[in-house]
This record gives C-alpha cells, structure tokens and sequence, in this order.
C-alpha cells in the first residue's frame, strides 16, 4: 500500500494556515501584557482616572432630583448606581478604542510597522492580535470596577445579572474593535488622525445616557440617542445589573448590537486594508 507522502515547499492547506495564524495570537497578547505591566504608574493611575469619576459624580448625586432616575426590575436605581453602570461601559468603549489605536501608533512611531506587516503574518492577524489583549483585559476589569464601586460607595448591582451584562458587552466588542481599527487606518494616512474618532466615541458617549437620564435630553439629541449603538448596550447592561433582567430581555438588545457590530467591523477592516495599500504603493508606511 502506498502512502502519500508530503513534498517540501507543498502549498499548506487553508485549515492549515489559519490554525498557523491562530497560534500566533498569543504571542500579541503576551507582548501588550508585557507593554502595560512595564509602565505600572499609568497601570494604577488609570485605576486612580476611574476611582476619581465616581467620587466626582459622588457629589453631583446630591444634586439630582432622585425621582429623575429610571426605575429598573420595579424599582427606582439611585443615581450613583446609574453613573456607575454608565462610568463602566463608557471606560470600555474609551479604553478599547485608545488601546487598538495606540498599538499601530507605537508600532509607527517605533518604526517597526513595515517590519511586521513584511513578515508571513496576515493583516487579519495583525488586527485581531492588537485588539485581542483589550478583549481580554476590559471585561476583567468592567467586573473588578463593579466590585471596587459597590464596596467602596455603596452602589450594588445585581449579581445574578453580571454573565447577561458581559455577553451584551461582547455583542459591543466588535462595533469598538470596528472604530478601534478605522482610527488605526486614520492613524496610519494622517498619522494624528486619531483625533476625529475620538471625537466620534465622544459624541457616542454624550448621547448614550452614561451620565444622565435620556429623558432630559432636549428632543433633538433625544433623537441621535435612539440611533446610538452604546445606549442600547447601556440600557440592556442597566436592564440586567439593576433590574436582574434575564437572558429573554437581552435578546433585543443582542439582535441589534450583532449587525451593527458587524457594519462597523467590516467598514474598520476595509478602511484599514486601504490605508496600508496605499501607503505601501507611496512608500510612506514608514513615516510617522
């Protein structure tokens, strides 16, 4: 019987070549770790960032009228417990977008960029392996916030209500990852050009409700909050964390985060694939 035998240089098959790409996804994920744990004072300090957000908003709470605040399961949330959930999936989208963008910046800046987009490794890699450290890091720390909050001023959160919270934030991941990797492509052909997404996560972020209530909104900032994909994320995490809504009352919510996050990840990838091919053709990839 004859068995087949494998030439040197056979072209691998394409199983093959993703669980190669696959394997090399850790490698990005033990560098970012390695990256952040080298610079510990701004580690701690973006605790410290957080921790000074709600102690701020501690003080605004004796200046909002509590029957503003939206009730959730029955009953009526304190403030502090509104801004609180508010705080965290805003620190999420704020950390996720800073961090997917500054890892093409540094790579730029570092000169090293060119270097790794010359090696065997493909740019969906590349994408996935600068943002995987932040998929892994953020939901650690949404949970560890919640904790430090509810210990340190009082604002508990329903604990059976945390995994239906962390698959809605999922369900959000790809939408952040989406504007993470469209400011790595403005990155990469303005070099600053960071700065207009930034500016687009911060109109998100007014318009979501992180801080306030929705309802007093004037109507026509009421309107761009029905359209925002982060309230819908906040309003299902709300739903869950102060109101133990289950699984059944998060499906909307999944339902329209899936296609949105998916638009938004589709145009990144697209923007960012042009702007490499358009930097290699002018031979200014290097430049920062």
């Amino acid at each position: 019987m004859s068995v087949p035998i494998q030439r040197a240089g056979a072209p691998q098959t394409r199983w093959a070549i993703v669980a190669e790409e696959i394997r090399k996804l850790p490698a990005f994920v033990r560098r970012d770790f390695l990256v952040t744990w080298s610079y510990r004072l701004a580690f701690f300090t973006d605790w410290l960032n957080l921790l000074a957000q709600v102690v701020v908003f501690f003080f605004v709470s004796d200046l909002v009228d509590p029957s503003a605040v939206p009730s959730f399961g029955g009953e009526r949330a304190s403030y502090m417990q509104f801004v609180v959930v508010g705080i965290t999936v805003t620190s999420f989208l704020q950390v996720s977008l800073a961090r997917v963008t500054a890892a093409i910046r540094n790579e730029q800046v570092q000169g090293t960029l060119e270097a790794l987009l010359l090696t065997p490794t493909s740019h969906a890699t590349l994408q996935l392996g600068s943002a995987l450290y932040e998929l892994v890091y953020v939901p650690i720390r949404v949970v560890m916030f919640l904790a430090l909050a509810a210990l340190l001023f009082d604002t508990s959160v329903v604990v059976a209500g945390v995994p239906q919270a962390l698959v809605v934030l999922i369900a959000f991941v790809p939408f952040v990852w989406g504007l993470g990797v469209l400011s790595a492509a403005a990155t990469i052909t303005f070099r600053r050009g960071a700065s207009i997404v930034g500016a687009a996560a911060s109109l998100l972020t007014i318009t979501s409700g992180a801080y306030f209530p929705t309802d007093v909104f004037p109507s026509w900032l009421a309107w761009l909050a029905e359209l925002n994909p982060m309230r819908v994320t906040l309003d299902a995490v709300r739903d869950a964390l102060l109101g133990g809504a289950g699984w059944s009352a998060m499906l909307p919510a999944i339902a329209l985060l899936v296609p949105l996050s998916a638009v938004s990840l589709a145009v990144g990838i697209l923007a960012f694939r042009a702007a490499l091919t358009r930097e290699q053709r002018k031979g200014t990839l290097g430049l920062y």
